[in-house]
């Protein structure tokens, strides 16, 4: 009997080593597939088993890095860089890289490119990842000391919305038939713009108003050279122009960059990061200096969930002042070049309060414009269009109080959608399952939404130009 039961246990310890062997071989399949999500209980279920283990620790810290889990994801990081595990110190080196960390980012890296060598494995790729946290190390050495006096999340979708600036700062806007924002001069003679090209890269392009119409579009072939570009905007002297590009120089996304125009070689010069704390590992983008106002804007999705952006609004500097790198606490650097608290930039309470009531002051008169223009809709390169009012085509004003009526519908729906979508990400795996229905149909019915608004708003255009033409 003794000896019988000896067996069986034998037996279940074989057949419990052979499921877990099993299951470690499919998580492994789903991590190199990139399926995260799905990998990390098996990754956690072992690493529990076996705490000590390098290559548990490192699969459970690069699943919980890879799905937004950083905090949970360092010690595991760690431990497995400590034990040697080559691409453990690429992932810590990524984690250190987000948290401002970057000497302690470079030195990972460096670790893992040695071990690639050694190994014989490709570097190129890991070496490109290290010039860009080389940059951000260069960077943090040059924070700009300004205050940033207040900041607010909104839909990425429709951001714009919430740049309040002086007409005398040009208008920005966005239009269904170019893919970027357009930034349009104070005297509305020229645009600047960004717009796909046939490869489906942003590039920026210009236009002059005409006598009757606009030229044709001309791409800034200087600064359209690397990466994608968009999001520009024009000072008022007419040569310094901020825009965001996602290509060389860039910490990761879209980094601001301004540039100049030269009238002796009709082209832009050779661009500059404007640093951080303007840039981040995140997107940044949308640069606009209201000089009227005294104040400065841009748009960063850094610590948002996908469709969220945050608008900072800054007091811009004279000239521009830096933080002591040598002699500026690490944490209070690091707190400053990351906007992690805006409060820790006002210093100077008497800015802050002018600026602040400045702000106010746009707001409020932004706010009572919106009730004499209801809508800006681009009838052609000449025509502009503020109120139903402006229509001459009566089936064709009937149409765009339908697109209204559409996009107000759509807002709804996007909202609504946006809530499961945040509900979803903090609800545990039986929750997720109750809700993920209701997403699928919620995302079909805002598509085929979109689909009908850009449909009735092209047959708008088309009907109105029609009449305008007779």
């Amino acid at each position: 009997m003794i000896r019988k039961r000896y067996i069986a246990c034998l037996f279940a310890l074989g057949l419990t080593s052979s499921m877990m062997a099993q299951n470690l071989e499919q998580a492994k399949k789903l991590f190199l597939e990139g399926e995260f999500e799905k990998a990390k209980p098996v990754f956690q279920s072992l690493v529990k088993k076996a705490p000590s283990n390098a290559n548990y620790n490192y699969w459970y810290g690069a699943c919980c890095y890879e799905t937004g889990e950083k905090v949970e994801a360092q010690p595991y990081l760690e431990k497995s860089a400590a034990r040697k595990v080559i691409d453990a110190f690429k992932y810590l080196g990524k984690l250190y890289y987000d948290m401002y960390r970057f000497e302690d980012a470079v030195d990972n890296y460096e670790q893992h490119i040695e071990w690639l060598e050694k190994k014989k494995r490709p570097t190129e790729a890991a070496e490109s990842e290290l010039e860009i946290i080389k940059q951000g190390a260069r960077m943090i050495k040059g924070v700009e000391d300004v205050a940033v006096i207040d900041s607010f999340v909104v839909d990425k979708n429709e951001f714009l919305k919430a740049y309040k600036v002086s007409r005398e700062s040009g208008t920005l806007h966005q239009d269904n038939s170019i893919a970027g924002t357009i930034y349009q001069s104070e005297m509305g003679n020229k645009i600047i713009y960004g717009d796909q090209d046939p490869d489906g890269k942003m590039q920026l392009y210009s236009r002059i108003k005409l006598i009757n119409n606009w030229s044709d579009p001309e791409p800034l072939n200087t600064l359209n050279e690397q990466g994608n570009v968009n999001y520009p905007y024009l000072m008022a002297d007419g040569v310094t122009l901020y825009y965001a590009s996602d290509g060389e120089g860039s910490l990761g996304g879209y980094d601001i960059f301004v540039t100049r125009y030269d009238s002796e070689s009709s082209s832009y010069l050779r661009p500059d990061n404007i640093g951080m704390p303007f840039n981040s590992p995140a997107n940044d983008y949308m640069y606009v200096i209201d000089e009227l106002n005294n104040l400065g804007w841009f748009a960063s999705d850094r610590y948002q969930p996908e469709d969220k952006v945050c608008i900072y609004v800054f007091v811009p500097n004279e000239t521009k002042v830096v933080y002591d790198y040598e002699n500026t606490d690490p944490t209070t650097l690091k707190e400053a070049a990351s906007l992690r608290s805006i409060r820790t930039t006002w210093k100077d309470t008497d800015k802050v309060r002018i600026a602040k009531q400045k702000l106010a002051a746009l707001i409020y008169a932004k706010d009572t414009e919106k009730k004499e223009g209801d809508f800006l809709f681009i009838i052609d390169d000449s025509t502009v269009y503020h109120t139903l009012n402006d229509f001459r085509s009566t089936p064709a004003r009937a149409a765009y109080q339908q697109v209204m009526q559409k996009q107000k519908d759509y807002d709804m729906l996007s909202k609504n959608l946006e809530e499961k979508r945040e509900q979803y990400a903090q609800s545990n795996r039986s929750q997720k399952k109750a809700l993920a229905p209701g997403i699928l149909d919620l995302e079909k019915r805002t598509e085929q939404l979109l689909k009908e608004i850009e449909k009735l708003t092209l047959n708008v255009r088309n009907e109105e130009i029609k009449k305008l033409k007779h």
